[in-house]
């Protein structure tokens, strides 16, 4: 869909006026970030450390977004189809990869681009976590049991008897984050709100510049539309037919916004023509999160 060259000259101004803060491209799902951080990569000799949850997995890749071939030689990109599905990775191993990888950009002479829309992950690589303790595959386990017997209400009621600050963000099929806040309370006593909090995002690692491009939600919801329905005409269905056949059913990829959606399609549960209206609302409903989530940190809004 490429992105107005109104905007690209806007964020070159901006990023100009600090010529040493690491760059991040972020904001909404489909406002244009790729298109962003490769004319950004062209105009200043940078090369792109990808932030997305999902493209950072091996063999998804028309949902994810990624960058095609041309895309590819454009500006090279680093962090793109590097994990196994099946391979866990959470924010702290996301941040120690990347922080690598932009160090190594640096070194090189090259301006690092960091582009994406996990916003978790971009705030752990430019302002750290929060020293929460580490994940008890155990309790998971006897979580995820408990879901399976009780249902995802149970599990979120539970959370919000401990920690109703954390309970108030997550809705109560965000099973792994409910899980997360159930965990650290069982494992410390005190609720992972009361980590966040105390961590704030505020020990910053560096200076940096998030910049961000403003739609108006028609013009978001426009561009969701007709992404949605090239991905689809690209194959985007036989893509998830083939990880299914592949053993990556369950991965976590799969339970991502979009990926979801047309792995119900293909087990019968959603019908043809009711797929991309499902993808298309599950989508602005996650841009709406990033929206929110954008409004903790200090971000450089770009429009026409």
């Amino acid at each position: 869909m490429g992105v107005e060259p109104a905007i690209v000259e806007k964020a070159l101004r901006a990023v100009e006026g600090d010529p040493e803060a690491l760059i991040a491209v972020v904001g909404p799902t489909a406002s244009g970030k790729t298109d962003l951080a490769i004319a950004l990569a062209e105009r200043l000799n940078g090369e792109i450390v990808n932030a997305d949850s999902v493209q950072i997995y091996r063999h998804f890749d028309i949902g994810s977004g990624k960058p095609d071939a041309a895309e590819l030689a454009r500006a090279p990109h680093h962090l793109v189809g590097t994990v196994d599905p099946l391979e866990a990775l959470d924010a702290a191993r996301y941040a120690e990869e990347a922080d690598r990888v932009v160090s190594d950009i640096a070194t090189r002479g090259k301006r690092p681009i960091v582009s994406g829309g996990t916003f978790l992950w971009v705030k752990a690589l430019l302002f750290g976590l929060a020293r929460a303790p580490a994940a008890d595959e155990a309790i998971r386990e006897r979580h995820r049991e408990d879901v399976a017997r009780e249902g995802r209400a149970a599990l979120h009621a539970r959370l919000s008897a401990v920690d109703p600050v954390l309970a108030r963000r997550l809705h109560p099929n965000d099973v792994v984050r409910v899980s997360r806040g159930l965990e650290v309370f069982e494992l410390t006593g005190r609720p992972l709100s009361s980590w966040q909090g105390e961590h704030g995002f505020r020990g910053a690692r560096g200076r940096s510049l998030l910049l961000a491009i403003r739609r108006s939600p028609e013009a978001l919801t426009e561009r969701i539309e007709r992404r949605v329905e090239a991905w689809l005409v690209a194959g985007w269905i036989e893509e998830v037919r083939r990880l299914g056949e592949a053993g990556y059913g369950d991965a976590r990829p799969m339970r991502s916004v979009g990926y979801r959606q047309v792995a119900e399609h293909l087990a019968g549960r959603l019908a043809r023509e009711d797929l991309a209206p499902a993808i298309v609302r599950a989508t602005r409903v996650f841009a709406r999160r990033q929206r929110t989530w954008l409004n903790h940190v200090e971000v450089h809004w770009l429009e026409e």
